[in-house]
């Protein structure tokens, strides 16, 4: 089974449809999403802004990192279930968005962002910690989280839209990154 086949499939379960035509549901899990953003994006923007040293520079890094990041994981697992249920109320338009697509992709890098903060930037803390200006790498990627996350939030919101949409006349190109062929719409 490909994976367009498993979206049309998902598309196509009562759950799906359910949750999809629900009067309240939709927009309650849409809602919910929108705070799990704002908690995960909110506290990740705390330290960033701290670790590009525009904000809370009397603060060593460490110390709000072990003060934040419980709250950043918790916004973390409440978006990406949220998200997972606002995918599976409407899989296959969704799976098909340009802004989907784009999104997903900057979901990677800002994964990639986190980890290379975490297992590279954050090995060296002790010797930047306390200072008001961190070293330039640390800036960098706080500075591309910041970036890469706005961004996230940006596409996140043009999914409603349909400009892009494999029934609307598209380029080839659009067709081609949307994976709109004969059979998907």
């Amino acid at each position: 089974m490909s994976l367009h086949e498993f979206v049309v499939w998902l598309d196509q379960t009562p759950w799906s449809n359910a949750l999809h035509e629900s009067l309240y549901m939709y927009a309650i899990i849409e809602t919910s999403h929108v705070v799990g953003i704002m908690l995960f994006v909110g506290t990740i923007a705390m330290v960033d802004l701290r670790v590009l040293g525009v904000s809370f520079r009397e603060m060593a890094v460490s110390q709000m990192l072990a003060r934040i990041l419980p709250w950043t994981v918790a916004g973390f697992v409440f978006m990406i279930a949220t998200g997972l249920l606002l995918f599976f109320a409407i899989p296959d338009r969704t799976f098909h968005s340009v802004w989907f697509r784009i999104k997903v992709i900057l979901l990677i890098v800002g994964a990639i962002n986190i980890w290379i903060f975490h297992k590279r930037v954050q090995r060296d803390i002790h010797k930047w910690d306390t200072g008001v200006t961190p070293p330039l790498n640390a800036r960098v990627v706080a500075a591309l989280s910041l970036t890469v996350w706005f961004s996230i939030i940006v596409m996140g919101r043009f999914i409603a839209y349909n400009w892009y949409d494999c029934d609307r006349p598209q380029s080839d190109f659009v067709k081609a990154f949307a994976g709109c062929t004969a059979e998907t719409f």
